[in-house]
């Protein structure tokens, strides 16, 4: 738990996402850090007491720590005032009241129960959500409500604030917006260690108005340090405290909502890797693939693969696998040895490749030397 404290204090977010092609997009960011982990690290720090990390709209859905509470209760505020972009019901004081005392009675609560069954069907990637869920996610948004876990079927427990929140966040004098904001702003740096101004404000998806004053303020008082990064036009802030290691030592598969990648200019500026996911393109339109994790190695992304947890087979399945530019001789090698890695993590047996991508060939051999073929 020391460690995974360590990594959640440096990653600050864990996008949630309900694709569960290869593992929960939550869960992959510690394992690309951490190496193999226990999983029931993330479920204890997050729904049993004390509380390490609350469900929020933190960069979108996300895990924060939870003393960010007080530091988005501005955000709490707006969305109470105007409402959550996906819902359109806001003003029904009847049904909010109703929602909030049978949440207080019953304690946490998936819409499902609250509506008593009511049919639902799927239309397109998102849902035909009742007049409840929307209500619900709307007191989620404005902070009167809380998430205290989820079911097996992914679905939100909502409850009230006090009966999830530790009491010392909860009661903790609320920051002006000013300290909020160059609090999430000195966060991202962390985070992020270099990145423009665009950058950090999309860490914890703030508003310009809210992230300019903050950054002057945090490059006046000497917490950030304006920088160049070779091939940015805009200028780029570092965290003071940021370490400038000589060599980078890495080796991770990354998720597609990993926050190493999930600004998709800042991937390509940084790393000249052109990256965008494919799960709502049509099949016959994919690029790469359906499910594709950048490989980092080194201080460079050396290849990506199209992977899938094949749990009827127990195997990491790799749909195709593809060197980028200048990719060391060893990414073959080294890449094979992260894919055991996950297979390991993930309860599998082993790793297939399929015969598709510049790299597979390569990939196969590496693949059949650490298995023993």
């Amino acid at each position: 738990m020391r460690t995974f404290d360590r990594t959640l204090r440096r990653t600050g977010v864990l996008q949630i996402d309900s694709v569960n092609v290869l593992q929960r997009a939550h869960y992959m960011p510690l394992f690309s850090r951490m190496g193999p982990y226990d999983v029931d690290l993330l479920r204890r720090a997050s729904e049993r007491s004390p509380r390490r990390l609350v469900e929020y709209w933190a960069h979108v859905a996300a895990f924060m720590p939870v003393d960010l509470w007080p530091h988005m209760r501005h955000r709490m505020r707006s969305y109470e005032e105007r409402g959550h972009e996906w819902v359109a019901i806001r003003h029904n004081p009847e049904l909010v009241d109703s929602l909030i005392a049978e949440v207080t009675e019953r304690g946490a609560s998936t819409p499902r129960d609250l509506d008593d069954g009511l049919p639902r069907k799927k239309v397109h990637w998102g849902w035909n959500w009742s007049d409840t869920k929307k209500v619900l996610e709307y007191l989620f948004a404005s902070g009167r409500l809380a998430v205290a876990g989820r079911n097996q079927h992914f679905e939100r427990l909502y409850d009230l604030p006090e009966r999830v929140i530790p009491r010392e966040h909860l009661e903790t004098p609320e920051p002006t917006v000013l300290e909020a904001s160059m609090e999430l702003l000195r966060r991202a740096a962390v985070s992020h260690g270099v990145g423009t101004e665009f950058d950090l404000r999309d860490y914890y998806r703030m508003r310009p108005e809210l992230t300019t004053p903050a950054l002057e303020a945090l490059v006046e008082a000497g917490e950030l340090l304006p920088v160049q990064v070779e091939g940015r036009a805009h200028t780029s802030y570092l965290d003071k405290d940021a370490a400038l290691p000589r060599r980078v030592h890495a080796r991770a598969l990354l998720s597609p909502f990993d926050p190493l990648v999930w600004e998709r200019a800042r991937t390509e500026h940084l790393f000249d890797f052109h990256y965008r996911i494919e799960i709502y393109t049509p099949a016959h339109k994919r690029v790469h693939g359906y499910y594709v994790l950048p490989f980092l190695l080194g201080e460079r992304i050396a290849a990506r693969v199209d992977l899938k947890a094949d749990r009827k087979e127990g195997v990491v399945r790799v749909h195709g696998a593809y060197a980028e530019p200048g990719a060391p001789d060893e990414t073959a090698d080294e890449l094979a040895a992260e894919l055991f890695d996950l297979a390991g993590w993930l309860g599998l047996d082993g790793v297939a490749v399929e015969p598709r991508g510049d790299l597979a060939d390569a990939l196969t051999l590496s693949v059949k030397a650490l298995d023993g073929g």
